[in-house]
């Protein structure tokens, strides 16, 4: 192990955690020392796959290892996210950098008081935000830094998950996601941080919220159809529509993104497939990675992180931080105000100001 290598704990050793951990492990910058899960068998299968030490509660795991550099919280719950507050919590009050998974938190008030918190002390604060992270993104972003597409005009995003409602859904009634605004607190934290990244912030929401009637004869409470107007501080329009597997989704498949300037438009698909751009009176360019599996993005997405720690950038500069989280749920929360308003257009809460990093975070 080089010395330069930052030492990494994850917490919660689902499907996602256990993601995590494979890249930390394979991860030239980061040495994965332990796993925690409060159970114990599957704390204890993750730590014989990975090759660590299992602890089945994060103060043992922090008492254990004072060492550690970095806690990475995959834990889940309600809406996937009403688990991740008191780890990161806990973490960042025992003086540790935190990657968490998204959503930062399904409660704004707790993803406001976490992004509060790591501020007060001067930590890095990462979200999950990995639909940016990928090859089609980095052309993108090319696009945009050489004046390829000139002012914005709109974008539009489509993400969601490929299905059909012919036949009516078996709903369990105790399931975590059995809450209306479910999809919408776990998911479009997705297509908001995208828009986001490239666009920038958004001053006005409007939003429709549904399900098909298949899911509501079932008695599904989850609102599984989201359709979004916005306009961004720039001046761009922006429409979002997520679905969950309620229809088959056409050009782009799952996933989705185009941005149109006044020189050029560009459009990713399937988020790490593919992206074309346009430029009037030219034919269109078309760039496939070859890469059709979305995994692909969680080992750039977390490569990303320990860079950004490794190299002590300021706060402000952290990719996908918790800032970034807190805008995606500023935005959610926006639309389901809209939503319960009848379709009103509602303004975002304001986000946290940047002050510039005092120091070397270290």
């Amino acid at each position: 192990m080089s010395k330069s290598q930052l030492k990494v704990g994850v917490v919660g050793m689902g499907g996602i955690g256990n993601t995590h951990a494979k890249c930390y492990n394979e991860d030239k910058l980061s040495q994965l020392i332990c796993v925690c899960d409060l159970k114990k068998d599957r704390a204890d299968e993750a730590a014989e796959k990975h090759g660590v030490p299992a602890f089945y509660s994060l103060n043992e795991m922090l008492n254990a290892h004072p060492e550690l550099d970095i806690v990475d919280v995959c834990t889940s719950g309600f809406e996937n996210g009403s688990w991740h507050f008191e780890p990161v919590m806990q973490a960042l009050d025992a003086g540790k950098h935190v990657l968490t998974e998204k959503p930062i938190s399904n409660d704004i008030l707790e993803a406001r008081e976490m992004v509060n918190f790591a501020a007060k002390k001067n930590l890095y604060l990462g979200c999950n935000l990995n639909h940016f992270f990928s090859e089609p993104a980095d052309r993108a972003r090319e696009y945009i830094a050489n004046d390829k597409v000139g002012e914005q005009i709109y974008c539009i995003n489509k993400v969601g998950f490929n299905g059909s409602s012919v036949n009516p859904l078996t709903i369990d009634k105790n399931s975590r996601w059995q809450m209306p605004y479910s999809h919408a607190k776990a998911f479009l934290t997705h297509p908001f941080s995208v828009m986001r990244h490239f666009c920038g912030d958004v001053t006005h929401i409007q939003a429709f919220m549904d399900k098909p009637g298949a899911r509501k004869q079932s008695g599904d409470l989850m609102l599984s159809v989201q359709s979004i107007h916005m306009k961004f501080q720039n001046g761009c329009m922006g429409y979002l529509l997520s679905q969950r597997g309620d229809a088959c989704f056409g050009l782009g498949g799952w996933w989705s993104f185009e941005l149109a300037g006044t020189k050029g438009t560009f459009c990713i698909e399937d988020c790490v497939d593919k992206i074309t751009y346009w430029e009037n009176g030219k034919e269109p360019v078309i760039n496939s990675t070859g890469v059709t599996d979305f995994g692909a993005t969680f080992p750039i997405r977390i490569h990303a992180f320990l860079e950004d720690v490794t190299n002590a950038v300021p706060r402000e500069h952290l990719r996908a931080n918790g800032r970034d989280a807190l805008a995606t749920m500023e935005y959610i929360f926006a639309a389901i105000n809209s939503f319960e308003s009848g379709g009103e257009i509602v303004r975002p809460h304001s986000l946290p100001v940047y002050h510039g990093d005092s120091g070397i975070i270290k």
